[in-house]
């Protein structure tokens, strides 16, 4: 593995301040000494809810990280989970990487062979999984070639009578026999701390190692104002899943701040989250806009309003801003638009608005919210042409968006993929514009964007725009080959359960909202879109299928 580091000047007059490693174990250490009796609640895979606090919290990660030590793990080595969000995977969090081991959070969803192939290739000597997931590991335990360790997580009492995988141990069981007189290690905060790899590349898989330095950092910047906003008078519900990117940093940004913890465990259908947010009380949420769908819809079906939820972020893909006016309007929740990537740790980006926003029309604000928002401290970004010349932040300007900071990947897992920074910036894969007060807004996917005569046309809008129309749940927009324009748009939609609409609908709602050259050549209606494993759609399978599709006059 290479990081390349800069050089950088010292200076002859250094600073006298304590010397002290920005470490993962540090922020459970606080959390547990200064909000020791913080509710942390769980909705269990046992179908239960389990409830505890911080001080109960930070006792049970010491454990795990003796019974891990016992079991022969050493500095360095990785530690893998297949877990829901839950209070045992926030234990193997602190366990894991606080010991100086590497946690390495592997997404449930992938297909078999990736999650064999991302375990061989990190080299996960250990494997803590929930209930949920027995039969997957029973299927792939014997392919795993470095997995030494298989952890069920869960009591004796949940404990398979049979099972395919041999030596199979009880959570539980590890934890009673371990001993809490645990004291977290003292190591450089730039060693690994935590191994997520993204399926965002081309080929396999590839692995983004965080550091403690970088994750701590994250985290500090993640809870300012401008960013997540969380404080001690939250009571935060990460939807967005543990196994993602660690759910967007908020099992550190949370526990730093001192907010109340529920977690949804596996149950993440709109009545199920609903009841959830009530019973609990919960303020502040975030995750994807496809979990949010399912949420939305349950609510207005059975007309029912939040009494506690104020504040939720949205990010992994644009939230359309349909969803935007009918969570700000309707229900009274503010929505933060976020942006950020694995290779960032993730967090890049938070749609606020500032002071001099305050006195804009609501339409000039909402315009603003959509875009995927302003830098927060610790990450800058620039647009540049495709020769790698910076381009004006006017608005309007479409770019390669290229961002670096001290939470942005330098290089990927074992190099796979070899130098991936271009003059030390990181090329997001993304084509955007920034306008003249810094707020970012994402066109396109560089491999999503269609070329139409030699201009591009961003999909995002179009896709965007149709889920305005009151009949369309979902949409995604694909270039198709035309003979003289080389690509022009297709529109694939998911019509609204019970509703009715056509493609010339569609198409006559456009009008007069883009530009001529922009409208879509024809829309399909399908049953259901592709969704990949972090629930975003998979614009790759629609190009696949409708790759010999006849446009209208083509």
């Amino acid at each position: 593995m290479s990081s390349p580091m800069p050089s950088y000047a010292k200076s002859p007059l250094m600073g006298q301040m304590m010397s002290q490693p920005l470490l993962i174990s540090s922020i459970i250490e606080f959390a547990a000494r200064h909000y020791g009796d913080n509710a942390i609640v769980s909705r269990r895979v046992e179908g239960d809810v389990h409830r505890y606090t911080y001080r109960e919290c930070h006792q049970r990660a010491r454990r795990l990280a003796h019974a891990l030590q016992t079991l022969g793990m050493g500095i360095g080595d990785r530690v893998a989970t297949l877990a829901w969000n839950g209070y045992r995977h926030l234990e193997a969090y602190y366990g894991v990487s606080g010991s100086g081991l590497v946690l390495h959070t592997i997404n449930p969803r992938l297909f078999a062979e990736q999650i064999i192939y991302i375990a061989d290739h990190a080299e996960d000597q250990c494997l803590l999984f929930d209930l949920t997931f027995l039969p997957l590991v029973e299927a792939i335990a014997a392919q795993c070639k470095t997995v030494k360790h298989f952890i069920l997580m869960c009591d004796r009492a949940h404990m398979p009578a049979t099972t395919a995988i041999p030596d199979l141990l009880c959570y539980e069981e590890l934890l009673e026999q371990a001993s809490d007189d645990f004291a977290w290690p003292l190591f450089d905060e730039n060693s690994a701390a935590t191994l997520c790899y993204t399926s965002g590349t081309t080929g396999h898989p590839k692995g983004a190692l965080y550091s403690h330095r970088s994750t701590v950092l994250h985290a500090y910047a993640s809870a300012m104002p401008n960013a997540l906003n969380v404080s001690a008078r939250d009571t935060v519900l990460p939807v967005v899943p543990m196994f993602h990117v660690n759910a967007w940093g908020l099992p550190y940004s949370v526990l730093l701040s001192g907010a109340k913890m529920v977690f949804p465990g596996p149950a993440l259908d709109g009545k199920s989250l609903y009841d959830l947010f009530e019973s609990e009380q919960v303020t502040f949420s975030a995750g994807v806009p496809t979990v949010w769908l399912g949420l939305i819809n349950h609510a207005l079906q059975n007309k029912l309003l939040f009494s506690s939820f104020r504040r939720t972020v949205i990010g992994g893909s644009a939230c359309p801003p349909a969803m935007m006016d009918t969570l700000i309007d309707h229900f009274g929740v503010e929505v933060i638009h976020a942006w950020g990537m694995t290779e960032m740790s993730p967090l890049g980006t938070a749609g606020i608005l500032q002071n001099k926003h305050l006195q804009l029309p609501k339409a000039a604000q909402r315009k603003l919210l959509q875009k995927q928002g302003h830098a927060i401290y610790g990450v800058d970004m620039k647009i540049v042409d495709d020769d790698g010349k910076e381009l004006a932040w006017d608005g309007a300007t479409y770019g390669h968006l290229l961002v670096k900071g001290p939470w942005i990947i330098a290089s990927y897992f074992k190099d796979e993929g070899g130098d991936v920074l271009q003059d030390g910036w990181f090329p997001t894969g993304d084509v955007a514009t920034i306008d003249l007060d810094g707020y970012m807004q994402i066109t396109d996917r560089s491999k999503d964007v269609i070329k139409s005569g030699g201009e591009w046309i961003g999909t995002i809008d179009l896709e965007n725009l149709a889920m305005a129309h009151p009949a369309v749940q979902q949409a995604a927009c694909i270039g198709i080959h035309h003979p003289k324009w080389d690509e022009r748009p297709l529109l694939l939609v998911v019509k609204r359960a019970g509703m009715e609409v056509s493609s010339a609908d569609v198409l006559e709602f456009f009008e007069g909202k883009v530009a001529k050259w922009w409208m879509p050549d024809d829309v399909v209606f399908v049953d259901a879109l592709p969704m990949g494993a972090t629930g975003k759609i998979q614009k790759n399978k629609l190009r696949e299928q409708f790759k010999d599709y006849l446009l209208p006059g083509a």
